[in-house]
Protein backbone atom coordinates (compact mmCIF):
# COMPACT_ATOMS: atom_id res chain seq x y z
CA UNK A 1 0.00 0.00 0.00
CA UNK A 2 1.31 3.44 -0.95
CA UNK A 3 0.95 6.04 1.81
CA UNK A 4 0.10 9.67 1.14
CA UNK A 5 0.67 11.35 4.50
CA UNK A 6 4.10 13.00 4.84
CA UNK A 7 5.12 11.87 1.32
CA UNK A 8 6.59 14.26 -1.22
CA UNK A 9 4.37 14.20 -4.30
CA UNK A 10 5.25 15.93 -7.57
CA UNK A 11 2.03 16.83 -9.40
CA UNK A 12 1.87 18.21 -12.94
CA UNK A 13 -1.11 20.05 -14.39
CA UNK A 14 -1.79 21.23 -10.86
CA UNK A 15 -3.39 24.59 -11.60
CA UNK A 16 -6.76 23.43 -12.94
CA UNK A 17 -9.19 20.56 -13.43
CA UNK A 18 -8.24 17.14 -12.11
CA UNK A 19 -4.83 18.45 -11.05
CA UNK A 20 -6.32 21.21 -8.89
CA UNK A 21 -8.67 18.71 -7.22
CA UNK A 22 -5.74 16.35 -6.64
CA UNK A 23 -3.66 19.12 -5.10
CA UNK A 24 -6.39 19.98 -2.63
CA UNK A 25 -7.13 16.38 -1.65
CA UNK A 26 -3.48 15.35 -1.38
CA UNK A 27 -2.67 18.39 0.77
CA UNK A 28 -5.67 17.59 2.98
CA UNK A 29 -4.24 14.07 3.36
CA UNK A 30 -0.93 15.45 4.64
CA UNK A 31 1.29 15.25 1.56
CA UNK A 32 4.05 17.74 0.73
CA UNK A 33 3.47 18.87 -2.85
CA UNK A 34 5.66 20.03 -5.71
CA UNK A 35 3.16 21.88 -7.89
CA UNK A 36 3.86 22.06 -11.62
CA UNK A 37 2.17 23.72 -14.59
CA UNK A 38 3.09 26.56 -16.93
CA UNK A 39 1.34 29.18 -14.82
CA UNK A 40 3.63 30.13 -11.95
CA UNK A 41 1.41 32.84 -10.46
CA UNK A 42 -1.61 30.52 -10.29
CA UNK A 43 0.54 27.81 -8.75
CA UNK A 44 1.78 30.21 -6.09
CA UNK A 45 -1.79 31.29 -5.30
CA UNK A 46 -2.74 27.62 -5.02
CA UNK A 47 0.21 26.84 -2.76
CA UNK A 48 -0.74 29.63 -0.38
CA UNK A 49 -4.34 28.44 -0.27
CA UNK A 50 -3.47 24.83 0.59
CA UNK A 51 -3.28 23.49 4.15
CA UNK A 52 0.27 23.67 5.57
CA UNK A 53 1.31 25.93 2.69
CA UNK A 54 4.94 26.03 3.85
CA UNK A 55 5.25 22.29 3.10
CA UNK A 56 4.57 22.85 -0.60
CA UNK A 57 6.62 24.38 -3.40
CA UNK A 58 6.11 25.61 -6.95
CA UNK A 59 8.00 24.39 -10.01
CA UNK A 60 6.68 26.00 -13.19
CA UNK A 61 7.50 24.04 -16.36
CA UNK A 62 6.33 24.08 -19.97
CA UNK A 63 5.89 20.44 -20.98
CA UNK A 64 5.48 21.38 -24.64
CA UNK A 65 9.30 21.67 -24.47
CA UNK A 66 10.17 18.33 -22.80
CA UNK A 67 13.96 18.58 -22.99
CA UNK A 68 13.94 22.07 -21.46
CA UNK A 69 11.48 21.00 -18.79
CA UNK A 70 13.55 17.93 -17.96
CA UNK A 71 16.74 19.95 -17.55
CA UNK A 72 15.01 22.55 -15.36
CA UNK A 73 13.42 19.86 -13.19
CA UNK A 74 16.68 17.97 -12.73
CA UNK A 75 18.34 21.16 -11.49
CA UNK A 76 15.44 22.23 -9.26
CA UNK A 77 14.99 18.79 -7.69
CA UNK A 78 18.63 17.75 -7.45
CA UNK A 79 18.48 17.53 -3.65
CA UNK A 80 14.79 16.60 -3.34
CA UNK A 81 13.39 13.16 -2.60
CA UNK A 82 10.28 12.49 -4.66
CA UNK A 83 8.12 9.66 -3.34
CA UNK A 84 5.33 9.90 -5.92
CA UNK A 85 5.21 11.53 -9.35
CA UNK A 86 1.74 12.14 -10.79
CA UNK A 87 1.92 13.01 -14.50
CA UNK A 88 -1.42 14.75 -14.90
CA UNK A 89 -0.71 17.57 -17.38
CA UNK A 90 -2.18 17.10 -20.83
CA UNK A 91 -4.04 18.57 -23.78
CA UNK A 92 -6.84 17.08 -25.86
CA UNK A 93 -7.99 17.46 -29.47
CA UNK A 94 -11.19 17.89 -31.47
CA UNK A 95 -10.52 17.66 -35.22
CA UNK A 96 -10.75 15.18 -38.08
CA UNK A 97 -7.55 13.39 -39.05
CA UNK A 98 -8.07 14.49 -42.65
CA UNK A 99 -7.92 18.17 -41.64
CA UNK A 100 -5.39 18.21 -38.79
CA UNK A 101 -2.04 19.92 -39.31
CA UNK A 102 1.03 17.84 -38.53
CA UNK A 103 2.17 20.47 -36.03
CA UNK A 104 -0.94 19.75 -33.94
CA UNK A 105 -0.07 16.05 -33.82
CA UNK A 106 3.45 16.96 -32.77
CA UNK A 107 2.22 19.27 -29.99
CA UNK A 108 -0.07 16.56 -28.62
CA UNK A 109 2.78 14.07 -28.57
CA UNK A 110 5.21 16.53 -26.97
CA UNK A 111 2.89 17.27 -24.04
CA UNK A 112 0.94 14.05 -23.59
CA UNK A 113 3.74 11.57 -24.32
CA UNK A 114 7.24 13.03 -24.36
CA UNK A 115 6.47 15.30 -21.39
CA UNK A 116 5.63 12.20 -19.35
CA UNK A 117 8.76 10.35 -20.47
CA UNK A 118 10.97 13.37 -19.72
CA UNK A 119 9.75 13.82 -16.13
CA UNK A 120 9.82 10.09 -15.44
CA UNK A 121 13.49 10.11 -16.38
CA UNK A 122 14.06 12.78 -13.74
CA UNK A 123 12.70 10.65 -10.89
CA UNK A 124 13.49 7.07 -11.93
CA UNK A 125 17.19 7.06 -10.96
CA UNK A 126 16.39 8.52 -7.54
CA UNK A 127 13.56 6.08 -6.91
CA UNK A 128 15.77 3.16 -7.84
CA UNK A 129 18.50 4.49 -5.53
CA UNK A 130 16.10 4.97 -2.61
CA UNK A 131 14.53 1.55 -3.24
CA UNK A 132 10.96 2.85 -3.44
CA UNK A 133 8.69 5.20 -5.32
CA UNK A 134 5.50 5.44 -7.32
CA UNK A 135 5.08 6.77 -10.86
CA UNK A 136 1.52 7.62 -11.87
CA UNK A 137 0.30 8.84 -15.26
CA UNK A 138 -3.19 10.15 -15.90
CA UNK A 139 -3.80 8.84 -19.41
CA UNK A 140 -7.37 8.37 -20.68
CA UNK A 141 -9.91 5.81 -21.79
CA UNK A 142 -8.92 7.25 -25.19
CA UNK A 143 -5.64 5.38 -24.66
CA UNK A 144 -7.58 2.13 -24.99
CA UNK A 145 -10.43 3.03 -27.37
CA UNK A 146 -10.15 5.41 -30.32
CA UNK A 147 -13.02 7.59 -31.52
CA UNK A 148 -13.74 10.41 -33.95
CA UNK A 149 -11.99 13.79 -33.66
CA UNK A 150 -9.29 12.50 -31.30
CA UNK A 151 -6.73 10.81 -33.55
CA UNK A 152 -3.78 12.79 -32.18
CA UNK A 153 -4.95 12.74 -28.55
CA UNK A 154 -5.82 9.05 -28.65
CA UNK A 155 -2.55 8.23 -30.43
CA UNK A 156 -0.55 10.00 -27.71
CA UNK A 157 -2.54 8.31 -24.95
CA UNK A 158 -2.19 4.85 -26.57
CA UNK A 159 1.55 5.53 -26.68
CA UNK A 160 1.79 6.55 -23.04
CA UNK A 161 -0.27 3.56 -21.84
CA UNK A 162 2.09 1.22 -23.72
CA UNK A 163 5.12 3.04 -22.36
CA UNK A 164 3.78 2.74 -18.80
CA UNK A 165 3.20 -0.99 -19.29
CA UNK A 166 6.85 -1.39 -20.26
CA UNK A 167 7.99 0.82 -17.39
CA UNK A 168 5.98 -1.25 -14.92
CA UNK A 169 7.77 -4.41 -16.01
CA UNK A 170 11.20 -2.76 -15.74
CA UNK A 171 10.59 -1.09 -12.37
CA UNK A 172 9.16 -4.16 -10.59
CA UNK A 173 12.58 -5.39 -9.48
CA UNK A 174 13.34 -1.96 -7.98
CA UNK A 175 10.21 -1.78 -5.79
CA UNK A 176 8.92 1.19 -7.81
CA UNK A 177 5.17 1.09 -8.41
CA UNK A 178 3.75 2.17 -11.78
CA UNK A 179 0.09 3.13 -12.18
CA UNK A 180 -1.85 4.15 -15.29
CA UNK A 181 -5.06 6.09 -14.68
CA UNK A 182 -7.70 5.98 -17.42
CA UNK A 183 -10.41 8.58 -16.79
CA UNK A 184 -13.57 8.58 -18.86
CA UNK A 185 -15.55 11.79 -19.23
CA UNK A 186 -14.65 14.28 -16.47
CA UNK A 187 -16.29 17.70 -16.23
CA UNK A 188 -13.25 19.97 -16.63
CA UNK A 189 -11.98 22.48 -19.21
CA UNK A 190 -10.38 19.71 -21.30
CA UNK A 191 -12.79 20.05 -24.24
CA UNK A 192 -12.76 23.86 -24.11
CA UNK A 193 -8.94 23.82 -24.29
CA UNK A 194 -8.80 21.02 -26.89
CA UNK A 195 -6.80 21.73 -30.03
CA UNK A 196 -8.56 22.04 -33.37
CA UNK A 197 -7.14 21.23 -36.80
CA UNK A 198 -5.20 24.50 -36.95
CA UNK A 199 -3.94 24.35 -33.35
CA UNK A 200 -6.43 26.85 -31.97
CA UNK A 201 -8.48 25.94 -28.90
CA UNK A 202 -12.02 24.66 -29.42
CA UNK A 203 -13.40 27.25 -27.00
CA UNK A 204 -16.56 25.41 -25.98
CA UNK A 205 -17.49 22.34 -23.98
CA UNK A 206 -18.80 18.96 -25.16
CA UNK A 207 -22.15 17.65 -23.84
CA UNK A 208 -20.62 14.34 -22.75
CA UNK A 209 -17.90 16.18 -20.82
CA UNK A 210 -20.49 18.35 -19.06
CA UNK A 211 -22.31 15.17 -18.02
CA UNK A 212 -19.16 13.43 -16.79
CA UNK A 213 -18.00 12.90 -13.22
CA UNK A 214 -16.61 15.86 -11.29
CA UNK A 215 -12.90 16.58 -10.98
CA UNK A 216 -13.22 15.92 -7.24
CA UNK A 217 -14.69 12.46 -7.89
CA UNK A 218 -11.92 11.68 -10.36
CA UNK A 219 -9.21 12.87 -7.96
CA UNK A 220 -10.60 10.72 -5.16
CA UNK A 221 -10.54 7.70 -7.47
CA UNK A 222 -6.95 8.42 -8.48
CA UNK A 223 -5.83 8.65 -4.85
CA UNK A 224 -7.57 5.36 -4.05
CA UNK A 225 -5.81 3.69 -7.00
CA UNK A 226 -2.43 5.03 -5.83
CA UNK A 227 -2.97 3.87 -2.27
CA UNK A 228 -3.99 0.41 -3.51
CA UNK A 229 -0.92 0.15 -5.81
CA UNK A 230 -3.14 -0.58 -8.79
CA UNK A 231 -1.39 -1.17 -12.09
CA UNK A 232 -4.27 0.40 -14.00
CA UNK A 233 -7.54 2.04 -13.00
CA UNK A 234 -10.49 3.18 -15.10
CA UNK A 235 -12.32 6.06 -13.44
CA UNK A 236 -15.67 7.28 -14.71
CA UNK A 237 -19.25 6.30 -15.37
CA UNK A 238 -21.43 5.19 -18.27
CA UNK A 239 -20.16 4.27 -21.72
CA UNK A 240 -16.83 6.04 -21.32
CA UNK A 241 -15.94 3.81 -18.37
CA UNK A 242 -17.28 0.65 -20.00
CA UNK A 243 -15.63 1.21 -23.38
CA UNK A 244 -12.30 -0.61 -22.71
CA UNK A 245 -14.11 -3.70 -21.40
CA UNK A 246 -16.59 -3.64 -24.28
CA UNK A 247 -13.74 -3.35 -26.76
CA UNK A 248 -12.02 -6.36 -25.23
CA UNK A 249 -15.04 -8.65 -25.44
CA UNK A 250 -17.12 -7.05 -28.20
CA UNK A 251 -14.68 -5.24 -30.51
CA UNK A 252 -17.06 -5.22 -33.48
CA UNK A 253 -19.77 -3.55 -31.41
CA UNK A 254 -17.39 -0.83 -30.26
CA UNK A 255 -16.25 -0.20 -33.84
CA UNK A 256 -19.86 0.28 -34.92
CA UNK A 257 -20.64 2.58 -32.00
CA UNK A 258 -17.60 4.80 -32.56
CA UNK A 259 -18.29 5.01 -36.29
CA UNK A 260 -21.84 6.23 -35.66
CA UNK A 261 -21.05 8.71 -32.90
CA UNK A 262 -20.58 12.31 -33.99
CA UNK A 263 -17.46 12.84 -31.87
Amino acid sequence: MTAIKDKTIWLTGASSGIGLALAQQLADAGAALILTSRREQQLEELRQALPNSDKHRVLALDLSQPETAQAAAEQALADTRVDILINNAGVSQRSKALDTDLSVYRQLMEIDYFGVVALNQVVMPKMIEQGSGHIVTVASVAGKVGSKLRSGYSGAKFAVVGYMDCLRAEMAEHNVQVTSILPGFVNTQIAINALQADGKQQGHNDPEIEQGISADECAAGIIQAIQADKAEAIIGKGLSALAPTLKRFFPGLVRRITAKREG
